[in-house]
């Protein structure tokens, strides 16, 4: 009855029930929500936590970048390649003193800790907490080295839990002294140095096992903030540092206190800054090793930069110092003529100039970043009267530059390299002994003589030096030359080549050797650029490098055998042992008679041509020929011993100023630069090489031949000369001068002369 009476109530008691039970479910799944929300959160912090370590087999085979050396053939260090500069050290190599100051610096409790020290991390947590920021780390040495090794130095909580956790597997799996062979290896000492072999060589030109306390504990003091405490830079600050470390080793009694007091009293000797700079002897050869070692290292699956390889190169830095000397002062002579006698003055050079202006300015940093018309034209009418940026264009427009290559003609071996004017700089500049191409001039001719020669004509052969008009393959007519204008008479294909005169060479690829043969002979003989079979290709008019051409010449040396030029003879990696090795190959593309009888003709472009002023430097045989293009832009000179074949070219960046005149002949532009450098070489008691006579071949016979006939000479030869011929193709017995009297009276002059 009562519910009958109080309907009301009991609705509202229901209703209420029905709300607290809605509440608490919507309470219950709510809190479940952020329970979930809060562990997938936590989750994916672990996950990316995790992500960012290193893997098992990344901490099983530590890796750290280790810069690759580059050594010459008589092991001097020329070069190397990193991306940072670190050098390998193995724990028997460090001096305990080393090892002591850093455990007294850095980590006192490295021996007895596994890999975290607990009461530094609460400190230091402490301290980062009061002032709202990362300010003081507990890092021990093996999270140094996990940092180091896997991770990166950015101050978050996200870096130092992974830290953490690498530190703690690293101490699983590495011995202490493993541990500090890792962290040696890689911590960083400052002026892009990277380890303490790295280290060493940097601020005391020695071994990481030569340091001494002092310099010991000068590089530990280093460590917490190289920039800070450089001692080039902060000497003061670096040897406080230093006095620090050695009171920290007296603390932890590796040294007694009086030990510690006279070694901070000890002054410092640091190498001098100015020879901070790895070896530049040679730096346009080490950047073509570089390039080489790219596609090695493609194929044998190494790393130049990162895996602390050993390079073992053909160059000889003895010979390499003595090329430098020879450009440096051969240049720097030529440079001062040149200068005294061009002006900018003529209409044409003006148009050089600023053609070469306008181009500096597109290529300049604040036109090409401008961001409208208006401002990239403001920029250039800046630049355009800037007189200090228009004296720089015309200083390197008229900069004169040089390659200059050796090689061992026998074995092709690459033994100096000088890319550019400045042989000790711009490694990364234009190498002007592998990069250019340009016209050879009469430096091409030889391959020209070498087909007829080839193909059974005597040097003594002569060929009329007379005006000829041809019509080339485009229908046009061409008149050649000679360079003094002179003509007449004839002249032998011996005198032709020495005297270099331009007709004889014309006539030669006329008569006895055809262009598509001379093409041929040419790249046989290692030439790799592209050449065209036109007429004028017999004045050297295709465009060839100074590192082909050389390497071409020394097929005569050799007696006809190509040796492909070579610059890495072995790869070590850093414990020594060998990943490859190289050798030249070799092939047979001239026969030997025919290769000594072109060095007999070229000994004579230096014996009396126009190479004779090779004379005032060298007195043993050698051959070679000079070259000089039109208008005086290029002048080479390729030249040969048994043992060495060098090459030089001389001229512009711009093919349009020219050496002009008679002093930019390659007997004067570019010869000086390889005659000092053949005496340098062979003057040099170190390297000790022999001057020697080039072999002459069994098929070669050396005769008299009578001057008027070009026959074999007999008694009533009125005048012989000497001469080189194929055994096989001897001419007769002269038949001119056989009458009886001339023969008794020969006879007779000669007995009595």
């Amino acid at each position: 009855m009562k519910y009958k009476r109080f309907p009301s109530r009991r609705k509202k008691r229901t209703t209420k029930r029905r709300a607290t039970l809605k509440n608490r479910l919507r309470f219950t799944m709510s809190s479940a929500v952020i329970a979930i929300v809060i562990l997938i959160a936590i989750g994916s912090y672990g996950i990316y936590i995790v992500s960012g370590l290193p893997s098992l087999n990344q901490l099983d085979h530590p890796r750290p970048d280790f810069s690759s050396k580059v050594y010459s053939a008589d092991s001097v260090l020329i070069g190397q390649y990193s991306i940072i500069n670190r050098s390998r050290v193995s724990f028997d190599e460090l001096p305990p003193y080393l090892i002591n100051a850093l455990i007294s610096s850095e980590d006192r409790k490295f021996y007895r800790h596994r890999g975290i020290d607990i009461d530094r991390i609460l400190k230091a947590t402490v301290k980062n907490i009061m002032s709202f920021r990362i300010r003081e780390g507990a890092s021990t040495i093996t999270q140094q080295v996990a940092r180091n090794l896997y991770l990166n130095h950015e101050q978050t909580y996200t870096r130092k839990i992974r830290e953490v956790i690498t530190a703690l597997q690293i101490e699983r799996r590495y011995s202490k002294d493993e541990i500090l062979e890792l962290y040696f290896n890689l911590a960083y000492f400052g002026n892009s140095t990277y380890g303490i072999t790295a280290a060493a060589e940097r601020y005391f030109d020695k071994s990481a096992s030569d340091l001494t306390l002092t310099e010991s504990a000068l590089l530990i003091g280093i460590l917490p903030n190289p920039a800070i405490y450089d001692p080039y830079v902060y000497p003061d600050r670096a040897m406080t540092r230093r006095n620090v470390v050695l009171n920290s080793m007296s603390v932890m009694d590796y040294i007694s206190v009086e030990v510690s007091s006279r070694a901070s009293a000890q002054p410092v000797e640091l190498t001098d800054r100015s020879s901070l700079p790895d070896s530049d002897i040679a730096p346009h050869f080490v950047e073509y090793v570089r390039r080489q070692l790219s596609d090695i290292g493609v194929q044998y699956g190494f790393d130049v930069y990162r895996d602390g390889l050993i390079i073992h190169t053909t160059l000889d830095s003895r010979m390499q110092r003595h090329a430098n000397r020879a450009v440096t002062d051969h240049i720097a002579s030529y440079q001062h003529t040149f200068d005294r006698h061009w002006t900018w003055d003529t209409p044409e050079r003006h148009s050089i100039l600023r053609a070469a202006l306008e181009r500096e300015v597109r290529n300049h940093p604040a036109f090409r970043n401008a961001d409208s018309d208006s401002k990239r034209e403001t920029v250039r009418a800046q630049l355009l009267t800037d007189e200090k940026f228009i004296e720089n264009v015309k200083h390197r427009l008229k900069t004169v530059q040089t390659g200059f290559v050796a090689i061992d003609p026998s074995t092709g071996e690459i033994k100096s390299m000088v890319g550019g004017s400045d042989p000790e700089q711009n490694r990364h500049g234009f190498n002007h002994v592998t990069q250019i191409r340009r016209q050879p001039g009469s430096a091409f001719k030889p391959f020209v003589y070498t087909v007829a020669i080839d193909n059974g004509y005597p040097p003594s052969y002569q060929l009329p030096n007379e005006p000829v008009t041809i019509t080339t393959q485009d229908g046009t007519l061409w008149q050649p030359t000679n360079a003094d204008g002179t003509t007449g008479g004839n002249v032998s294909l011996r005198d032709g080549l020495a005297l270099s005169i331009n007709l004889v060479a014309v006539r030669t690829m006329m008569d006895l050797a055809p262009t598509d043969k001379i093409v041929q002979y040419a790249q046989r003989m290692g030439i790799t650029s592209y050449l065209h079979s036109y007429e004028s290709l017999s004045l050297g008019t295709a465009e060839v490098s100074p590192f082909e051409l050389t390497s071409a010449y020394g097929v005569y040396a050799t007696n006809g055998v190509y040796a492909k030029p070579l610059a890495i003879t072995r790869i070590e990696d850093s414990e020594g042992t060998i990943l490859v090795s190289f050798e030249s190959e070799h092939k047979q593309v001239l026969k030997p008679e025919t290769a000594y009888i072109m060095t007999d003709m070229l000994r004579d472009v230096i014996e009396y041509g126009t190479g004779m002023w090779a004379n005032e430097f060298i007195d043993f045989p050698a051959a070679g020929k000079t070259g000089t293009t039109q208008g005086y832009a290029d002048g080479w000179f390729i030249g040969y011993t048994p043992d060495i074949v060098a090459g030089v070219w001389v001229g512009f960046d711009d093919r349009r100023i020219t050496l002009g005149g008679a002093d930019g002949q390659g007997a004067r532009s570019a010869l000086p630069i390889w005659a000092q450098f053949m005496k340098s070489v062979y003057d040099d008691n170190v390297l000790g090489m022999e001057t020697r006579e080039f072999e002459m071949p069994s098929g070669v016979r050396r005769v008299s031949i009578c001057a008027d006939t070009r026959l074999l000479v007999t008694y009533g030869c009125p005048d012989q000369i000497d001469e080189v011929m194929f055994e096989n193709h001897l001419p007769k017995e002269c038949d001119q001068h056989r009458s009886f009297f001339r023969s008794v009276r020969s006879f007779i002059s000669r007995i009595f002369k």
